[in-house]
C-alpha cells in the first residue's frame, strides 16, 4: 500500500510539490513525461497548473491522472513532517 496524495502544488518548471498522508513531502518532475500520449497536453502550462488531488492521487482535466504508486516511486522525497 502506497501513501495517498493529500496536496499538490504545480511549479512553472513542470515539477509538482507533493504532500503524502504519511507526512512525507517531495517533488515529482513531470518534464520527462510531457511528450508522451495524453501527457503531451500538459505541455501547455495553463493546463498543467490545473492539477488537483483526486481521491488518493492527482489528476488534470480530461481524465489525465497518475497512479499513486507511480507518484510515490518517482517522487524525490525531500522532507518528513
Amino acid at each position: 500500500m502506497y501513501p495517498s496524495v493529500i496536496k499538490v502544488t504545480p511549479h512553472e518548471d513542470y515539477t509538482l510539490a507533493i504532500v503524502f498522508d504519511n507526512g512525507e513531502r517531495g517533488t515529482l518532475d513531470m518534464k520527462p513525461y510531457l511528450g508522451f500520449g495524453v501527457f503531451s497536453k500538459l505541455e501547455d502550462y495553463n493546463i498543467f497548473k490545473r492539477v488537483k488531488v483526486s481521491f488518493d492521487t492527482i489528476e488534470w482535466d480530461g481524465e489525465i491522472d497518475l497512479d499513486p504508486e507511480f507518484i510515490y516511486n518517482n517522487c524525490n522525497i525531500t522532507t518528513n513532517v
